[in-house]
């Protein structure tokens, strides 16, 4: 894909993986959006890159939509929407729940990622663009330490690959970083470090990140993991519906279809 003349807009841009995004695209002559709730280090991001900061609460679909306007406004169109602002929870199912918590983070790692497709999905279409939303490992794995976490991370994997099989016109993918040296896991370095798990690179990320959008794949979720090249997750056929004589449904339709082009 060639970058140069692109329009990016990257939520939870003012820092991480958000910020890394940014740093890598605009040397490729990408015009980048950064959106985010921290304002000062927002727009030090967008000096530093020669970019542009909005101010996005991505819980707020009206924020969204004001972003991806800044980004046409600004530059003329969209051709790439990151939707990565993303928080841990905080709080477990035991006595230790809080409801505030809870919907916060739904908000924010799941709200946020479906008013951002809603938004950006006309004007990523109108160039032919790609949506990229990260999700997490806990998406693709058991996350007993935060079960809410690996809850509203799964339904954004879930949700990128319905929505890629229902817009052929427009790339979908989910990135799928493990634990990344990033402020989200600053209350879990003490364990991980007890435990003896490594911590990613950022800029690990980023190269996961890349090849995503560079590459030609859609539906597709690229995970990134400690000890092993980053890749494509290859997900289980489930079982699909057949029909009353037990023969799969997609199966039977292309054989309806090679029927009435023989008899045709």
């Amino acid at each position: 894909m060639e970058l140069t003349g692109k329009v990016a807009l990257i939520t939870g841009g003012a820092n991480g993986i958000g910020a890394a995004a940014a740093r890598r695209l605009a040397p490729l002559g990408v015009s980048v959006v950064i959106a985010d709730v921290d304002e000062e280090r927002g727009k030090a991001v967008a000096d530093e890159i020669g970019g542009v900061f909005v101010r996005c609460d991505v819980t707020r679909p009206e924020d969204s939509a004001a972003a991806v306007d800044v980004a046409v406004s600004e530059f003329g169109g969209l051709d790439i929407a990151f939707l990565n602002a993303g928080i841990g929870t905080g709080c477990s199912l035991g006595e230790d729940f809080d409801v505030e918590k809870y919907r916060r983070a739904m908000a924010i790692n799941l709200d946020g990622v479906v008013y951002g497709v809603h938004h950006a999905l006309p004007k990523v279409r109108e160039r032919g663009g790609q949506i990229i939303a990260t999700a997490s490992m806990a998406g693709l794995m058991p996350m007993p330490g935060d079960p809410v976490y690996g809850a509203n991370k799964a339904a954004v994997v879930g949700l990128v690959r319905s929505l890629a099989g229902g817009n052929p016109d427009v790339r979908i993918n989910v990135l799928c970083p493990a634990f990344a040296d990033t402020d989200i896991i600053t209350p879990l370095r003490g364990t991980l470090d007890e435990l003896g798990v490594p911590i990613i690179p950022v800029s690990v990320v980023i190269d996961a990140f890349m090849s995503i959008v560079e590459g030609e794949g859609t539906g597709e979720a690229t995970f990134v993991q400690a000890g092993r090249p980053y890749e494509t997750f290859r997900f289980q056929n489930p079982p699909g519906p057949r029909t009353e004589d037990g023969q799969p449904i997609e199966n039977a339709r292309k054989d309806a279809v090679s029927i009435a082009i023989e008899e045709n």
